[in-house]
């Protein structure tokens, strides 16, 4: 499935402002790190459907991936 490129950009704002709050980066470490994740292609190419999922939970994966624990 193929989401609005809008639509997805603002997700992974969303996303990426979550992450950078709960990890203390700054917008443009975290935004490095999240274009950088196993995350993000999973998220932009729809594999899954992993760009359905609440920003909550794409939040978390990136930060057991951060962590280290993916």
């Amino acid at each position: 499935m193929n989401a609005n490129p809008v639509l997805m950009q603002k997700k992974y704002v969303r996303v990426i402002k979550r992450f950078a709050d709960l990890t203390d980066l700054s917008l443009d470490k975290a935004l490095n790190f999240f274009y950088n994740s196993e995350l993000y292609p999973l998220m932009s190419e729809g594999i899954s459907d992993m760009h359905c999922r609440s920003d909550a939970y794409l939040t978390e994966e990136l930060l057991k991936e951060y962590n280290g624990e993916i």
